[in-house]
């Protein structure tokens, strides 16, 4: 059987069909316009769905990745920073009109998916995979499978409490992970001490002054406790960031030490490893859900 995955995030919605070997068929990414609205992403999926079923005769099976969780209960959306999709029936309207079954998974739980079966993690059998980039997400996968525990929010450290009373998070809650290392949270940071508004990319270019100092030892605190208190819990065999915050290389050794210093006992050698499969891995991912 083929495999169609789909990846819908906030600017764009990437849409691969793959054979049984996962060699590459077709491959189309499309604007999300989530400005639109809620009706207008459904209808876009749907689309780019039927343009991938007519590159082959083979049947297929559908995989969605999507920002958010869908509760098991309800069927509805929960917890998604892209706004028009909280507390909607996604997976439900979309197969009403396909006539088809679709799985549907968390973006972090394909990342990590993905990751433990064709990428960094491959052959590690506890891996916790990490998305820092507009929010933070995270999805746990245990000798292949996704472990999404009884109500589908397993992995969610971005809404673990890292500062109470905290910066107030989207979520409802304050102080949640994703308020201080996401990317938006760290531009927002980087303009309240230097009074400029710039991107990521930007900001890590030159760190030399003393306010520039300051923003990457709170980032370096922030993610440090953060990883240190899944550590503690998960002990997994290995850690993959992903993310456009995953790309910022300091991460690697001094966030990699601070993450250690702050672990129970001073013997952890757990791998902090970069994603291998780059943003192809949300629709690979989508396609491994069929596995």
């Amino acid at each position: 059987m083929y495999k169609i995955g789909i990846d819908l995030g906030g600017t764009k919605i990437e849409g691969i069909l793959v054979d049984e070997k996962y060699n590459q068929i077709y491959r189309k990414r499309i604007e999300t316009h989530q400005e639109n609205g809620y009706d207008s992403i459904v209808k876009s999926i749907i689309s780019l769905i039927n343009e991938l079923k007519t590159k082959t005769d083979e049947e297929t099976s559908i995989g969605i990745c999507t920002p958010g969780f869908t509760d098991t209960n309800s069927g509805l959306i929960k917890n998604s920073n892209t706004r028009c999709l909280q507390e909607m029936p996604l997976k439900n309207d979309i197969e009403k009109v396909l006539c088809h079954e679709i799985l549907m998974e968390n973006d972090a739980n394909c990342f990590a998916l993905a990751e433990s079966l064709l990428g960094s993690a491959k052959n590690q059998d506890v891996v916790f995979g990490v998305i820092m980039g507009t929010g933070v997400g995270g999805g746990i996968v245990i000798n292949g499978n996704i472990h999404k525990g009884s109500t589908n929010i397993a992995g969610e450290w971005g809404h673990h409490t890292l500062r109470p009373d905290g910066n107030k998070c989207f979520c409802g809650k304050h102080g949640c992970v994703e308020t201080y290392i996401s990317g938006p949270a760290l531009e927002k940071r980087w303009s309240e001490l230097t009074g400029k508004k710039e991107q990521l990319q930007s900001i890590v270019q030159d760190l030399s002054d003393k306010k520039a100092q300051q923003w990457k030892n709170e980032f370096l605190e922030n993610f440090g406790i953060s990883l240190a208190n899944v550590i503690d819990i998960l002990d997994p065999n290995a850690i993959v960031l992903g993310g456009g915050v995953s790309n910022i290389s300091f991460l690697y050794d001094e966030g990699k030490k601070i993450v250690y210093d702050k672990v129970l006992g001073n013997f952890t050698q757990t791998p902090i490893l970069k994603n291998s499969l780059g943003d192809s891995a949300g629709v690979f991912g989508a396609c491994l859900l069929s596995n």
